[in-house]
């Protein structure tokens, strides 16, 4: 939680100087904003491999529950029906259960304004997370029920206009900072389990059906900025996607927008 200070200076010729600290309130607001080269969603380019804006903005309470939104411009694959923005909506309860672990049990609406009627799609989650002197640690579980915007509305006998299907992620993170320094490694790695075949707007949170994503990467922190690399890749081979084609592939070269890429970011918060 972020703490406001507020320095009060008097100019008089009896009184010094002072600063006073704002004693935190029942709400917090905090927030980021980010640019970054290619926008990854579970290994995935959701901007044709190409940049994007993105920014949030969460409203905490001290009891432990939060709201928030978030955003990012989108092209290719990601568009979801002809959106070229990605709106969500977050909602949660976070609370500590002691020992140094805490609970994040929440859920995350998926928005594409101005797309596809059924591409909208819930997406409730649970995480655990820990640290352990300079390393961080996060688990969680992402379950979205059977709705129309994960059905397979692909070419194939077995689809059907309407159907409903589910998607599981289950993604485990790492993170530490080298003391002295202002650098702080991350990992990740994360498990799609869904449907393999095109929703109503012809893409997929698990266009595979089933795929590894992962990510190696470091954080330097510049004054108020971070500015991160990292490498991002998939299982996803170019026979798994063959179906998925020519949806699958970046507009400008036809090329895999799964593979391996080197994505640079510089964001803020607040």
């Amino acid at each position: 939680m972020k703490k406001h200070l507020i320095a009060a200076v008097l100019c008089c010729t009896a009184a010094p100087a002072f600063a006073q600290e704002e004693a935190p309130g029942p709400v917090t607001v905090s927030g980021n904003i980010a640019l970054v080269s290619d926008y990854r969603f579970r290994g995935v380019s959701q901007t044709d491999k190409g940049m994007a804006v993105q920014g949030g903005i969460t409203v905490s309470h001290e009891s432990g529950l939060y709201a928030g939104t978030w955003a990012s411009n989108l092209s290719g694959w990601g568009t979801f029906g002809g959106a070229n923005m990605e709106l969500d909506l977050i909602a949660g309860y976070k609370a500590d259960l002691g020992g140094g672990v805490a609970l994040d049990v929440g859920a995350t609406w998926y928005m594409y304004p101005s797309g596809a009627d059924k591409t909208d799609f819930v997406e409730p989650y649970v995480k655990l997370s820990s640290s352990l002197g300079p390393v961080s640690m996060l688990a969680g579980v992402a379950y979205a029920p059977s709705q129309e915007a994960l059905g397979n509305w692909s070419n194939t006998p077995q689809s059907v206009a309407g159907d409903k299907e589910d998607n599981l992620y289950i993604w485990a993170d790492v993170s530490s900072g080298i003391p002295g320094t202002p650098i702080t490694l991350k990992a990740h790695l994360g498990a799609s389990d869904g449907n393999p075949g095109l929703g109503p707007n012809g893409t997929s949170i698990a266009p595979t059906g089933k795929y590894l994503d992962w990510l190696l990467g470091a954080d330097v922190a510049v004054g108020p900025l971070t500015l991160g690399v990292a490498y991002v890749d998939t299982d996803i081979s170019k026979a798994d996607s063959a179906y998925l084609q020519p949806n699958f592939s970046r507009v400008k070269d036809g090329s895999s927008i799964a593979d391996a890429k080197v994505v640079f970011s510089v964001s803020a918060a607040f």
